[in-house]
C-alpha cells in the first residue's frame, strides 16, 4: 500500500511546476488540516494576491480544494507527508 501511495503521489508531484511545488510544500509545512491561504502566502514571504494564480491552478488540477472562503487543503490525504519528505525544509 505504501508503494502504491508513493507512486500515486510521485506522478502528481512530477507534473507540478516549481512554483506549484513551493506552494504545496508551504501548505504541507503548516500541517495536514485546512490552512488559511494568508498563512500559506506568509510562509512563502509573499502576498496572497501574488500566489493566488498558483493556488487557483492547483485547484483546477484537483490537487487542492477550498473547504471554505480563505482556506486551502490537499484533496488527497497524506499528500502533506509526501511533500514534507520529498522537499525537506532547509
Amino acid at each position: 500500500m505504501a508503494h502504491l501511495l508513493s507512486s500515486f503521489f510521485r506522478v502528481k508531484f512530477d507534473r507540478l511546476t516549481p512554483s506549484a511545488r513551493d506552494y504545496m510544500r508551504a501548505l504541507a509545512g503548516l500541517g495536514p488540516e485546512p490552512q488559511r491561504t494568508a498563512d500559506v502566502a506568509a510562509s512563502l514571504r509573499r502576498k496572497v494576491n501574488s500566489v493566488a494564480p498558483v493556488r487557483n491552478a492547483l485547484i483546477k488540477k484537483g490537487m487542492l480544494y477550498a473547504p471554505e472562503h480563505g482556506t486551502i487543503a490537499f484533496t488527497v490525504p497524506l499528500f502533506d507527508e509526501f511533500m514534507c519528505r520529498e522537499i525537506p525544509q532547509a
